[in-house]
């Protein structure tokens, strides 16, 4: 018994010097995740449906998601537990995303040449929902993590500035 509670005693005290590796990494596979999908976006060139000021607000958006989760990243690897709530926000707007850009240009059909278009196949759908849905997915997970983590080293941390 004795052996185990001095296994997790090592175990929490490492924490205190090892990074948070999961999180960290969740929020690049999420960063990773939504390149994807703004490629899969922007290499498409239906007519002129592209060409309005949600594709425009949409790149910038994309500009600042990553700034913001690569700085949460490295927020997260030192458990600092207010990344964690950014996270969470930024993975529920992954969520909303999906019904914006990708739901419209799903929707929308154009005539090229006289013949009616959709503006986005169903193949190209569904890829880029999946994208923005697991890209959502990583990074609660990695808030959720992080959140975890941090509490737990803080009591520990508490913990031994009550026992000293």
């Amino acid at each position: 018994m004795t052996q185990a509670m001095d296994d997790r005693q090592i175990r929490l005290d490492r924490m205190r010097y090892v990074k948070n590796k999961a999180s960290s990494r969740l929020c690049y596979l999420g960063i990773l995740l939504n390149v994807l999908y703004f490629v899969s976006i922007y290499k498409s060139d239906v007519a002129s449906w592209y060409y309005q000021i949600l594709v425009g607000g949409s790149i910038v958006y994309n500009l600042l998601f990553m700034l913001v989760v690569f700085l949460a990243s490295e927020g997260v690897k030192n458990y600092q537990k207010g990344y964690s709530y950014l996270l969470f926000a930024v993975g529920a707007m992954q969520v909303a995303r999906i019904f914006i850009l990708p739901s419209q240009a799903h929707k929308a059909v154009v005539k090229i040449s006289g013949t009616e278009t959709v503006v986005m196949q169903n193949p190209q759908y569904w890829f880029v929902v999946a994208c923005l849905a697991l890209s959502a997915a990583c990074l609660i997970a990695a808030g959720y993590i992080n959140l975890h983590k941090s509490r737990i080293l803080e009591a520990h941390i508490s913990a031994l500035k009550t026992a000293s």
